[in-house]
């Protein structure tokens, strides 16, 4: 009788097994294409049968972690593709572009993507701090990517099991929740996520500011009053912006109200320059060309684009 060498009796890699019952979980709560909310609080699971084109949105706080596929992400001119191996962490509200590049209907792009609980991070930090979070430093990225790993996955599961004994997800999804914030903190980079929660840090007060802009897109910006208003100097304010989310508050601004400019012209019977004005612009040919540069055409031309393909 012969007998079976070492690499005869291997076992699966540890990540591919955790990464095979994810992917069936996904494919039971998320049968088709499209983001599906589960029962559990800010957990949504996403489904691509195939490669999409640029979907312009403003990211809020989040966990994407890829089971299958690839997904690329755009922030300014700086390209982020995730994929089974990396998992993307979006710590502030962005306006980015992104598309699914790699799906097929015998293998779909599936994603967890896990709303981040601020209020729920800082109680975590708070507990965790003294055991070793990675010291903070200002002035890094809103956005990046992590290695994946069994721990997280491990979290993962224990979070998605729950949506098949829904009984069980108000006395346990906390502590799976927990533990998943609790591997971001501990992470190579989990100190991007601290730095965003500790008051005084200066990348706290530029999170203020995106804050403010989401609020008041519309509104003339004033940078000297927007700086005084986080208690920041004007040019401090410039540095520490652009570092966190690649570019300028003017830029920010204009990304919010042309993402926002183009939701409604989808979803409401206004005529582009109407828009154009309740967006904060005072010219048509201005909102014009800086649609066009955003979107690749006219608002009237994109929107005929888009009511097309989904008719």
């Amino acid at each position: 009788m012969s007998s079976s060498t070492s690499a005869d009796l291997q076992l699966p890699d540890a990540i591919d097994l955790r990464r095979a019952e994810l992917a069936t979980l996904i494919k039971k709560f998320a049968p088709g294409f499209g983001i599906h909310q589960t029962a559990i609080k800010d957990l949504h699971l996403i489904r691509s049968d195939y490669p999409t084109e640029d979907l312009h949105q403003v990211h809020k706080p989040a966990l994407c972690v890829v089971i299958d596929g690839r997904k690329e992400v755009r922030l300014a001119n700086e390209t982020y593709i995730y994929d089974p191996l990396n998992y993307l962490v979006v710590s502030v509200t962005l306006p980015i572009v992104g598309k699914v590049i790699e799906a097929s209907a015998e293998q779909p792009y599936l994603c967890i993507r896990l709303d981040i609980d601020p209020a729920q991070l800082c109680r975590l930090i708070a507990d965790v701090s003294p055991i070793g979070v990675p010291v903070p430093r200002d002035g890094e990225r809103g956005l990046f990517l992590e290695r994946t790993d069994v721990s997280l996955l491990d979290a993962a599961l224990r979070l998605l099991r729950l949506l098949e004994t829904p009984d069980d997800i108000a006395a346990l999804a906390p502590f799976a929740l927990q533990e998943i914030y609790y591997r971001l903190l501990r992470g190579q980079q989990g100190q991007r996520l601290h730095e965003i929660a500790i008051p005084d840090s200066q990348t706290h007060r530029v999170n203020r500011a995106i804050e403010w802009l989401n609020n008041h897109y519309a509104e003339p910006l004033s940078i000297d009053n927007l700086a005084q208003l986080i208690n920041l100097s004007t040019s401090a304010l410039h540095h520490r912006f652009k570092s966190v989310t690649a570019m300028s508050p003017l830029q920010y601004q204009k990304q919010l109200r042309l993402q926002e400019a183009r939701r409604l012209l989808l979803s409401e019977q206004s005529d582009v320059s109407s828009i154009g004005y309740k967006m904060g612009y005072e010219s048509l040919s201005q909102f014009s060309r800086e649609y066009s540069r955003l979107f690749g055409a006219s608002p009237s031309k994109d929107m005929a684009r888009l009511r097309a393909k989904a008719g």
